[in-house]
Formats: C-alpha cells, structure tokens, sequence
C-alpha cells in the first residue's frame, strides 16, 4: 500500500483537526452557515456557503489503498470546501448526533450538506414530527425515563429474562403521545441494550463506535420546526413519509391525508417544490402526489424496497417488479436504492456498477443511494449489509472513498446520503460535482455553491 508521506500527512491532520474545532465548537449556538459566506466572481452564484469539513474525511483519505484515487484527493486537503447537493444528510449528522435532532440537522448543515432529512411521521393529535420510525421512540428518545409517557407506550418495558434468553424490550411510537408530550422528549443516540433489567439500562444502548458526546438532551423536531430551520439555512429538503406502523386509517386519518399533510406544510410555509424532495417506500405515496400535487411529484424519490423481496438479485432483472421502463412510464423521476444494490464485483474483485443501476440510467431514472457511513468500522464484518454485494473487496475504512468514487463515476448517482456528510462533501469539492441537481459542475475557475442513514 503507497502511503502518502509523513510530513504531508501531519499538514492535512493538523489543518483537518483545526478546522474541524472550529466547525463543531459552535454547534451549541445554532449558528446557520448562512452567517459564514463568501462573495463569488460568478454572477450566477452570488454567495457560496462554506463547509467544515472536520477529520474525518482526511482519516478515511489515510487509509485508502488506492493510490490514483489517494494521489487525487489528497490534492484538495488545504482547498476551502463548500455545501453541495450531492451530499445529503442522513438523519442530519447522525453518525455523532442524535438522529433527527436540532443538533444533528445543525451538524449536517455545517459540514456542507446541501439536502437535509427529516423522516415524517404522526402523533396521537396528527401531528407530524421527526423521527425515522412512528415506533422507535425506545430507542431513540428518553422516553422510558418519564414514568407518565412510559406508561402509554404500545409495549411499556420489560426486562430481559436471562433464564429464559428473552431480551428485553419496549415499543413506544409516537401515535401513542400528543406533540405535546412529544415536545417535551430529549432525542438521544439510536440504540437500546437487549440484556437489561432496568429501563435505564435498556436506554443506555449507543453501539462503541458512536459516541454520547453530543447527546446529553439533544432537541426533537417537528416536521414544521425542520422546514423552518432548513429554509433559514438555504438548504434543500428531502422529508420521507414514513410508512405507519399502526392500522390505517388512524383514527379516522387516512393515508391519503397523511402524504398531503406533508406537502402541505411546506407550502404553508412559502416553500417552493423546487427546494423539497419528498420520498416514501410506498409506491402508491408517489403515485398520489403525482396524481395530486404534481409540482412536488416532480422531483419524488422513490425509496425502492424491492431488495426485501427473497429472490431480488441486483444483476438478473427478472427479478425487479416492476420494471425499471414501468417506474418511468408511471411517471417516477428519482429512484433510491441502499448501496449494495448499485454495486457488484467484477472477476478480479473490482466494484463496478450492477446490472440495475445501469437499466435505471437507461430508463432514464435519476438515482439518489443510501446510507454511506452508516455500517461503523468497515473492518467489522466487511461492512455488514449496506456492503453486502461488495463485502469480498471491503478490507478497512478507506474503502468508503472507493465506493463513493465508483457510486460518482460509473453509476452516476446525482446524490449520497450520509450519516456523516463532510465525507460526501469533501469527495464532492475535490472532483467538482456538480453543487446544485441539474446543474453542470463548474469549471476549474469556479468554486462549489450548493443550496443540495437511510
């Protein structure tokens, strides 16, 4: 492995760890990056928003095995960087931050997200709120730790039963509490501990390879309250209708209401649709917006699950229903799927694109995929299953670059969401993507402008 000289190193590592003290420290005040900008010689981009980019990606450079790519980004670590669309915060910045958090949402936009994500789901009063499951609030949240609020919960806990091996566990969703009640939850780090006996235990679950740093009480959104700070921010928005895990129609609210609900939120807001990218797993959620708020429905993700069914395999299309000319024709524009389906491996271990990557780019199908730094160190399990259809050739942290790299230039996705987009940010800058969906990159005299775990 060619490794980049020691005194280079110690320059990118030093600069890196400056710039990521002074792009974080200030989390706590909630400064938008709005509050940073720099004048552009470019008419057509008057502002551009700078990015703090922090160590991370310059870690990820120092463990990457392929010298061509290596040489080519080590070649921006003392360049200013800037938000850009291709990058999108999953969550927000949930690999660090309590996902969808304020101050998770704060850390994607600081590090130069250009798309920020909140996952929509509803309330006992039909409310929407931030949160990646209506059921996850165990896990997500302090919930347990409010003996009132834990009381309501679908499942309320119960303790692990190590006679019997049965973990314990707790279901609380947000169809069980008012926004009210919701409002006055702390979002913490996602994870729970399967052997406790206590409802503190049971919270105290953050996986080794994230950190509680930042979760002391970290702030829970409403759907609202997020289009207010991204629009506030200068940044895009991709909100997902999650699916409900309780029976619809709820209480007299359909699903129908429910993913008009959403759409209407923005315009109450004065949002423009040309700054959302609303997205559901549900096909028939599409279907409705184009059928019913086409203006929105024009740029719609659709989230494909079709990697659930038992016999997808990513390089036979007989297996993908529907076809990838029948998602077009039904009028879907942008197709999400999770990594490891963009992907395989050719016969000397290479990645290279998946034969259903390339039928969506023939269909004429823009992809957005999902979720780069999610799987922890890649060195465990090869990278789990967002790498699963690469995991021959996954051998330690560096091998996030190739991939995005591969995901850029061959599959030609228009977007990455990331648990932690600085590292989407800097790959971005570096090989002058474009900063903005639709537009061509800027030439070597132009620098990046954006506005744009599972």
């Amino acid at each position: 492995m060619r490794l980049l000289p020691y005194s280079i190193l110690c320059t990118i590592l030093s600069t890196a760890a400056f710039v990521s003290f002074s792009s974080f420290a200030n989390v706590s005040d909630m400064k938008h990056p709005k509050d940073t900008t720099i004048e552009s010689s470019n008419p057509s981009h008057p502002q551009k928003s700078l990015a703090r980019v922090g160590v991370r990606p310059f870690y990820l450079l120092s463990q990457l095995d392929d010298p061509k790519l290596k040489s080519k980004l080590a070649q921006c670590s003392n360049k200013p960087f800037y938000r850009t669309e291709f990058a999108l915060g999953h969550r927000g910045a949930s690999m660090q931050f309590p996902e969808h958090s304020k101050e998770s949402y704060q850390a994607a936009i600081n590090s130069g997200a250009g798309i920020v994500e909140c996952d929509v789901t509803f309330t006992a009063d039909k409310q929407l709120v931030c949160r990646h499951s209506q059921c996850d609030l165990a896990s997500t949240t302090n919930i347990l730790a409010n003996p009132t609020l834990a009381n309501k919960c679908t499942q309320p806990f119960t303790p692990a039963d190590p006679v019997t091996g049965t973990p314990a566990a707790a279901t609380c969703c947000t169809s069980d509490i008012t926004l009210a009640e919701f409002k006055s939850l702390c979002a913490k780090m996602d994870g729970t501990n399967p052997d406790a006996t206590t409802a503190e235990a049971f919270m105290d679950g953050t996986p080794e390879w994230r950190t509680d740093l930042y979760a002391s009480c970290a702030t829970v959104m409403t759907h609202k309250e997020s289009i207010d700070m991204f629009k506030k921010a200068g940044v895009k928005m991709v909100p997902e209708l999650k699916e409900p895990s309780v029976t619809m129609p709820f209480d007299g609210y359909t699903q129908a209401q429910y993913a008009q609900q959403m759409l209407d939120e923005y315009t109450e807001a004065g949002v423009d649709p040309s700054q959302v990218f609303a997205q559901s797993f549900n096909l028939d959620d599409i279907k409705y917006w184009i059928a019913n708020d086409p203006k929105f429905a024009k740029q719609a993700v659709f989230l494909d699950d079709r990697y659930d069914t038992a016999n997808l395999d990513p390089n036979d299309a007989t297996t993908w229903t529907p076809t990838m000319e029948e998602l077009k024709d039904s009028g879907v524009k942008i197709i999400a799927p999770p990594l490891w389906v963009l992907v395989t491996l050719d016969d000397n271990n290479k990645i290279i694109p998946s034969a259903y990557a390339k039928a969506a780019k023939e269909a004429g199908l823009d992809i957005i995929a999902w979720s780069l730094e999610r799987s922890g160190p890649l060195t465990t399990d090869n990278g789990g299953w967002y790498y699963q259809s690469i995991s021959k050739a996954i051998t330690n942290d560096g091998d996030t670059l190739k991939l995005l790299d591969v995901l850029a230039q061959d599959v030609g996705v228009i977007g990455v969401f990331s648990d932690w987009p600085a590292t989407v940010v800097y790959y971005a800058n570096c090989m002058n993507l474009p900063s903005k969906q639709g537009n061509k990159a800027p030439n070597d005299t132009e620098s990046l402008i954006g506005i744009k775990n599972k």
